[in-house]
C-alpha cells in the first residue's frame, strides 16, 4: 500500500524536523508518522481555488481543503491509503472520492464532530459511507460516531487518549533568575475561561502569565476579563523556547475552561506535566476526569473562582504535595503519553487495518528506548 497524509494546515514538516533537531521546537508527530509510513504529505492548496470550492466550504473546511480534495481525487487509487489529520480536510476528500470507481482507503482523525456544523456536514455529504476508519482520542467523539452513525466498532478507533508531547523538548528545568514571586502559567485559546482565572487570583500575590497564541482558534471576547486586564495578569505570544521556560517558571499551571465535550486543554496539560509542573484543570469527561480521579492533576468545577482560588492556594502552600503531584504527572507522560507512543499507535492501527509496510524504521525508533526515560531533573 502507498500511504499519504493530508494536513489541514500549511506546514513545512521537514523544516520543523530540522528545527526540532536543533532544539528550537518540539518534534511534529506528523513528521514522525510520515517517516514511519514512508508517506507523501499533502498540504491545502492556496491557488487554483474554484467558485465551487468556496461554496462547498460553507458546509465544512475551507476552500483550500476542497481544492486539495479535487487534486487528490484525481491522483489516488485503490492501493492508496490516505490519513487525514482532521474532519476539516478529511470530509471534503471523502465527499469527492466517493465518485471514483476505485476510491482510495481513507482514515480521518476526528476532533470535534458532534457540534452543529459537524452534524450538518455528515448529513449533507454522507461521508460515513466512504471513510473506512474514524480515529479519535476522545471517548465522547468515539461514542458519538458509533451511536449517531451506527458504525461498527471496527470502523471507530480511540487511539492514545492524549495529544503527542515531545518529551525531548518539554522537559523539567530551573526557573528564570528574574522570577520575583509565584507564577501561575497557562496557555491556549480553545474554550479558555481566563475571566474565572482572573477572579480567582485577583487578591493573591502572584503573577499570571498566559501564552495565548493558537494556530487553530481565534480569541473570543468571553475568554478574557470584560474591561481592563488586572495588573498581575499578562498574555502574549511565546515562541517555543519561551513557552518551555514559562512552564518551568510556573509554580502552578492552570487550565481554566468553559464546559466542553471534546477535552479542550489536553495539549497544555501534557506539556506542563512533561515539564514536571503541578496542574489544575477544569473537570470534564474522558482522560481529564481520569487524571483528576487518580490525583495526578487537581480538578475544579467550571466557572468557580472560589474553588479555583482554593486549589491554587493549596498547591502554593503545600509544596511537597505539589511536587508529588507533578512527579506523578511527569512519569505518566514519560512512560505513556508521549509522541513516540502516539505515532506508534497511529501507525500500528493504520498498517493493521490497511496493509503492512517495511518495518525497518519502526525498529530504529524502538531501539531508542532510553529516549523515553530522560534523567530526572530537580524541581
Amino acid at each position: 500500500m502507498r500511504y499519504h497524509i493530508a494536513l489541514s494546515y500549511q506546514s513545512d514538516l521537514e523544516l520543523l524536523a530540522q528545527n526540532a533537531q536543533a532544539g528550537k521546537c518540539p518534534v511534529h508527530a506528523m513528521w514522525n508518522m510520515s517517516q514511519l509510513l514512508k508517506a507523501k504529505v499533502h498540504l491545502p492548496i492556496t491557488d487554483s481555488i474554484s467558485p465551487l470550492d468556496i461554496i462547498c466550504s460553507k458546509i465544512i473546511g475551507s476552500p483550500q481543503h476542497w481544492a486539495l480534495a479535487r487534486v487528490l481525487c484525481k491522483q489516488l487509487q485503490r492501493d492508496d491509503v490516505l490519513f487525514c489529520t482532521d474532519e476539516e480536510v478529511g470530509f471534503p476528500i471523502a465527499a469527492l472520492c466517493r465518485a471514483k470507481v476505485a476510491p482510495p482507503k481513507i482514515a480521518v482523525f476526528v476532533h470535534n464532530i458532534n457540534r452543529l456544523r459537524g452534524r450538518l456536514a455528515l448529513k449533507l455529504l454522507n461521508v460515513q459511507d466512504w471513510i473506512d476508519l474514524f480515529m479519535t482520542h476522545s471517548p465522547v467523539q468515539a461514542d458519538f460516531l458509533r451511536n449517531y452513525l451506527c458504525l461498527p466498532d471496527k470502523r471507530v478507533c480511540q487511539v492514545v487518549k492524549a495529544p503527542p508531547t515531545d518529551i525531548s523538548f518539554f522537559t523539567p528545568g530551573p526557573a528564570s533568575p528574574q522570577k520575583r514571586r509565584p507564577v501561575i502559567g497557562s496557555r491556549g485559546l480553545e474554550k479558555r475561561d481566563y475571566r474565572t482565572l482572573a477572579d480567582a487570583t485577583q487578591d493573591l500575590n502572584v503573577d499570571v502569565k498566559i501564552c495565548t497564541f493558537s494556530p487553530d482558534v481565534k480569541a473570543v471576547k468571553r475568554a478574557f476579563p470584560k474591561e481592563v486586564m488586572p495588573s498581575h495578569m499578562s498574555y502574549r505570544f511565546y515562541d517555543w523556547c519561551e513557552l518551555v521556560q514559562l512552564y518551568r517558571d510556573s509554580d502552578v499551571v492552570v487550565i481554566s475552561l468553559f464546559e466542553n465535550d471534546f477535552q479542550a486543554g489536553l495539549t497544555t496539560l501534557f506539556e506542563a506535566m512533561a515539564c514536571r509542573r503541578p496542574v489544575i484543570i477544569t473537570r470534564s469527561s474522558g482522560i481529564i476526569g481520569d487524571l483528576i480521579d487518580a490525583g495526578i492533576v487537581t480538578g475544579v468545577n467550571p466557572g468557580d473562582p472560589v474553588g479555583l482560588k482554593q486549589a491554587i492556594v493549596k498547591l502554593l502552600d503545600e509544596p511537597k504535595k505539589a511536587s508529588t503531584q507533578a512527579q506523578r504527572g511527569y512519569e505518566l507522560v514519560v512512560n505513556q503519553f508521549n509522541h513516540h507512543n502516539y505515532t506508534q499507535a497511529l501507525v500500528t492501527k493504520l498498517t493493521s487495518t490497511f496493509g503492512s509496510i517495511n518495518n525497518s524504521k519502526l525498529v530504529c525508533l524502538k531501539r531508542k528506548k532510553s529516549y523515553l526515560h530522560p534523567e530526572p531533573h530537580p524541581m
